[in-house]
């Protein structure tokens, strides 16, 4: 059994990204115990944006064959998720939208020939939990309220285009526990934390059944 970890945090303490996504790890490792959890760490060592480049370059231009460390790169991502059963994502927001390293990520995963837009669907099905960290509050009525860019985009990468079966657990308005601009919102800030928190358990939880089952 093997669970895929993605971890996009820049921060390795105090991370709430990567707290929830401990929670939801946690809860899978109860229903899986010994199991094996591939980790892929963005925000502690990011890809080169020129992988990308060379592989997108090579499509366009045959003449102009991708280097082979851009190639070994991408089979051994595209193997990280082929090799797994379930899938546990955890990013933070970050100016609205997904990290940089996490575009980079994707970006070159849909270079891939079978995970790609016109691969054969090879993860459709399998069970995913995606956590998200958010500093403000996005929801409606909010003042910004629609700029969440990331959840939406996500949300179509992983369940639309690699045809995950995905679950979203979410904590928002984090920066309430370290900005006093946003004193008046710690109250909110703790229960969206104790909701993020339940949801990750749940959903790691549900996730390992799902395979079990």
């Amino acid at each position: 059994m093997n669970l895929f970890r993605l971890d996009a945090s820049i921060r390795t303490e105090g991370s709430v990204s990567r707290a929830l996504a401990d929670t939801a790890e946690q809860a899978w490792l109860a229903e899986h115990p010994g199991a094996v959890v591939t980790r892929r760490d963005l925000g502690v060592e990011p890809l080169p944006g020129d992988a990308w480049t060379a592989l997108a370059r090579a499509v366009v231009d045959p003449t102009a064959p991708a280097p082979d460390e851009a190639r070994e790169l991408l089979d051994r991502l595209g193997t990280e998720l082929l090799d797994a059963d379930a899938f546990l994502f955890a990013v933070p927001l970050y100016n609205w939208n997904v990290p940089a390293q996490v575009k980079t990520w994707l970006d070159l995963i849909l270079n891939h020939p079978r995970l790609g837009v016109h691969g054969d669907w090879p993860l459709k099905g399998k069970p995913a939990v995606l956590v998200l960290s958010r500093g403000g509050g996005y929801g409606p009525g909010t003042p910004k309220e629609g700029w969440d860019h990331a959840t939406p985009y996500l949300r179509r990468i992983l369940a639309d285009v690699f045809g995950l079966d995905l679950h979203i657990a979410e904590a928002e308005l984090t920066h309430a526990f370290w900005n006093p601009e946003m004193a008046s919102l710690r109250g909110l800030a703790e229960e969206s934390m104790k909701t993020g928190h339940e949801q990750a358990a749940e959903y790691g939880q549900r996730v390992a059944r799902l395979i079990r089952a």
